[in-house]
């Protein structure tokens, strides 16, 4: 794992291969290595980065006030100090919703997207009442989460329906565990806060590069109805379900994400 220093603070990634940038933005209570498979997979033809963004992993915690702007902008930060830009960027879930503020803010560090189990913010996507009680359903103390790590720790997804649509995937289940051992409840929370309180869906209209839409068809968290909306609102976007799989597709059903990757890289080099 290397480190940058972006707008005054330590940035962790992790960076193997050559060829043209890929850089990942993981999902809510993870880090960057939950892009395992598709790191180790791709590095063959592309240098593939994947940040851990403020606050998660081995990078600083996320100072007071900070907010989604600040996370694109820290994004936007590291590309060009690693000198990928312009970069294509895969996000996963909270990831997707970091993106698409990064191309509204930063649009010329942008060469490509995939956006895979996404969202326009909780707010644009799923409206105002279901982001509030999503929210409120994950604070700690609530009956269904007590913080971050123990809605993780046992990488079950019962306490975050629609993870996965089956058991959660033996070979990555000790990779999650880690995971969740080491996220930090106050910067998970500021994470969870932009998520619920976003709506970008002024920016899904905007976007003129090649975009990619992944979704598990059987994704709980971000209905099929939400991938519809990206795929209407986003010009040319293709979207490609893979089937039997939930939220957290990449892990769930790694070489199949990794082959729809692949060939979307592929085809706009």
């Amino acid at each position: 794992m290397e480190t940058a220093r972006v707008q005054g603070l330590r940035l962790a990634y992790r960076r193997s291969g050559r060829g043209r940038t890929v850089f990942f933005v993981h999902g809510g209570a993870q880090d960057g290595r939950a892009w395992t498979p598709q790191l180790e997979a791709l590095s063959d033809e592309f240098s593939v980065i994947a940040w851990d963004e403020p606050g998660a992993g081995g990078s600083d915690d996320v100072p007071d006030g900070f907010g989604l702007a600040d996370y694109a902008d820290c994004l936007a930060g590291l590309i060009r100090t690693l000198g990928a830009s312009p970069a294509s960027i895969v996000g996963l879930s909270w990831g997707t919703t970091v993106t698409l503020e990064l191309y509204r803010r930063h649009p010329e560090v942008v060469r490509s997207m995939v956006l895979a189990g996404g969202y326009a913010g909780w707010r644009g996507s799923l409206g105002s009442e279901e982001a509030e009680a999503r929210l409120a359903a994950l604070r700690p103390g609530s009956s269904r989460a007590s913080s971050a790590a123990a809605r993780l720790d046992d990488a079950s997804g019962d306490a975050t329906p629609g993870l996965f649509a089956g058991d959660p995937p033996a070979d990555f289940v000790p990779l999650m565990r880690a995971m969740a051992a080491q996220v930090r409840p106050q910067s998970a929370s500021t994470a969870l806060v932009a998520m619920a309180q976003a709506d970008l869906t002024d920016v899904l209209p905007t976007i003129r590069v090649p975009t990619q839409l992944i979704w598990g068809a059987r994704d709980a968290r971000s209905p099929l109805s939400v991938a519809r909306e990206f795929e209407r609102r986003i010009a040319d976007a293709r979207l490609d379900l893979i089937p039997g799989c939930g939220h957290v597709s990449n892990l769930e059903a790694p070489e199949s994400f990794t082959d729809l990757l692949r060939a979307f890289l592929r085809e706009h080099a």
